[in-house]
């Protein structure tokens, strides 16, 4: 069995918020609509079921981890890219030959202290993070003790992370 890895997705509260994934029937969603080839790679290649997700809120104030999810499908095309009618069409993208993909996700918990970019950056565990050094990346990988941290920070007690 592969060993469980840990991700970050970034999202504008206004178009998607961690808040919308919880009212989701089973707070289960696709995550579709990337449209970076690094992100897609990692949706395709890299994610698993089981896989621990941190939910970013992006452009909002502050910035911040608001909470976590789990990879509930791994990677495959992403319907969107073809769908004239959706937010994100490609046109070079078709069933036959999918240029994108997208991963469902589940949401676990929302933490009870979002964690702010700034509180990332300050935090010396973190300053390292994928966050920090490449913030323009929709979906990039956390390490482990980096995952520990963020979840303990959001959450009340040890009790409740999940690792």
């Amino acid at each position: 069995m592969a060993q469980r890895r840990y991700w970050l997705v970034k999202s504008e509260p206004s178009d998607y918020s961690f808040q919308d994934l919880m009212a989701e029937p089973d707070q289960t969603a696709e995550w579709d609509g990337v449209r970076n080839y690094a992100a897609r790679n990692t949706m395709r290649d890299d994610m698993q079921v089981g896989d621990g997700v941190l939910f970013y809120h992006s452009n909002s104030k502050p910035n911040a981890v608001v909470g976590y999810a789990t990879v509930v499908r791994p990677g495959y095309p992403d319907d969107t890219a073809w769908d004239p009618d959706s937010a994100h069409p490609d046109p070079r993208s078709t069933p036959e030959s999918p240029v994108w993909y997208m991963v469902d996700i589940k949401a676990e918990a929302l933490f009870r202290t979002p964690i702010s970019l700034a509180q990332v950056k300050s935090t010396p565990t973190l300053n390292k993070m994928a966050l920090v050094n490449n913030s323009r990346l929709s979906v990039q990988p956390v390490s482990a003790k980096e995952w520990k941290v963020i979840l303990t920070l959001g959450m009340a007690s040890q009790e409740e992370i999940l690792v």
